[in-house]
């Protein structure tokens, strides 16, 4: 049988829909492309925002119209949530929240068994981590790995405390053996990712994200160790000191910022101010000078004025980022914001996304043109018509003449030039 999985959202789900992918794999399915006729089809929705709900709608309806006999299946925050849209789930067969993802397979099989559909919704408030491990990944040369569900930082506008749960943190044992396996299988980088990744550990006995990093860094063959995204309040002198240590934890960090403003922190229930975010970069850049630091921003959050707009912008600019993502604030049910007066048009969000989108492609490429004319180490990912991209540990995305046996492999590559949001280099 034919099996095609899409995946929104975020990494933790990309990792999960890996997992589902390999035990299809071990049981004898045929992976195809989501946009081809396949007997099943399970997709692993996003609700973040009211944008990720409709894409989540969307596949479902592609799903079902591309064979209406087809096994639909559904997991996911958005399913966890359905109450976002109860009727688009009268044509999915399989519902699972983000309880149960390590046994997608088993029900989806059910299911063909009984043909009676399969609603298997918990409460997240009470589910203990789901343990599932990969030992390899689609890519050849970076590896995801979950260490970490759930968030309960309960910030005014995001609803994922409430579609993941408590946090629950994988066992450091299971980690270290995870990893060891990816390395073993020729992964020379790993991406530790989570829904609120610094805070792995919270739920063990005297065993943190730091402890687990320091374990990670004895291990003799793993090159890079990446942190998907981890909170300003986590960075404490425990993992500076870890981060002064290593060789091996990558030059770049993902920082979510959020609002460059007190004000709408404070709105926000962000549990930092201004002051205190930049206090923390500065060390960081003490520790690391040449250090990428990238970050989220969500705009027009409601009773957001022109002058916090302005400020977040200024602020963005004095951080001396390499870059950053822009968000227009979503509105959730169920959230506080939601609730707050003052929320902004479409239009002004628009507006403000496009100016602050400008200025981070600005940072962008003056930290990328800071390394031309710098000798660096690429690790190649993808091979095409003469060429290989791959990037440094700052996260440098960068294309260069070389054969496919490359791929892989530790590359000294001279930068040479700067083109559109890549650099081109050469072989030395």
């Amino acid at each position: 049988m034919k099996v095609a999985i899409y995946t929104l959202g975020c990494k933790v789900n990309t990792y999960e829909s890996e997992y589902a992918i390999s035990e299809f794999i071990k049981r004898g399915y045929e992976i195809v492309d989501f946009s081809e006729f396949a007997d099943i089809y399970l997709i692993n929705t996003c609700s973040v925002t009211n944008t990720s709900d409709q894409k989540s709608r969307k596949m479902i309806r592609q799903a079902r119209k591309r064979n209406e006999n087809a096994v639909v299946a559904v997991m996911g925050c958005f399913s966890q949530i359905r109450e976002n849209n109860n009727s688009i789930m009268d044509i999915v067969d399989v519902v699972i929240g983000n309880n149960d993802k390590s046994k997608i397979v088993d029900l989806i099989e059910k299911f063909i068994n009984t043909k009676e559909k399969v609603l298997n919704i918990k409460d997240i408030s009470k589910e203990e981590f789901d343990d599932i491990e990969l030992s390899i990944f689609n890519t050849r040369t970076r590896a995801l790995v979950k260490i970490e569900d759930g968030c309960e930082n309960f910030c005014s506008y995001c609803i994922i405390p409430y579609t993941r749960g408590k946090v629950r943190s994988k066992k450091p044992e299971r980690v270290l053996k995870e990893v060891n396996t990816l390395v073993a299988n020729g992964y020379k980088e790993i991406v530790l990712t989570g829904i609120h990744t610094g805070h792995y550990g919270s739920d063990l006995d005297n065993y943190d994200f730091s402890d687990l990093l320091e374990d990670l860094d004895k291990i003799e063959d793993l090159e890079r160790i990446r942190i998907s995204s981890i909170e300003i309040v986590e960075l404490n002198d425990k993992f500076l000191n870890i981060l002064k240590k290593s060789k091996k934890i990558v030059n770049h960090i993902h920082i979510p910022m959020q609002a460059g403003s007190d004000h709408v922190l404070k709105l926000m229930n962000r549990r930092y101010d201004k002051k205190y975010f930049m206090d923390k970069i500065n060390k960081i850049k003490t520790i690391r000078p040449n250090i990428a630091i990238t970050t989220d921003v969500i705009v027009g959050f409601p009773n957001e004025t022109e002058e916090d707009f302005d400020e977040t912008i200024e602020f963005v600019k004095e951080l001396k980022l390499a870059g950053g993502h822009v968000f227009p604030f979503s509105s959730r049910n169920g959230t506080p914001a939601a609730k707050m007066s003052g929320q902004l048009t479409k239009q002004e969000k628009h507006e403000r996304c496009k100016k602050l989108i400008k200025v981070f492609d600005e940072l962008e490429e003056k930290y990328y043109k800071m390394h031309v004319g710098k000798d660096v180490i690429v690790i190649p990912e993808t091979y095409q018509d003469g060429y290989l991209i791959g990037h440094t540990d700052n996260y440098l995305k960068v294309k260069f003449k070389g054969c496919e046996e490359l791929l892989g492999k530790d590359v000294n590559v001279l930068l040479e030039k700067y083109e559109d949001k890549i650099m081109i280099g050469r072989i030395t």
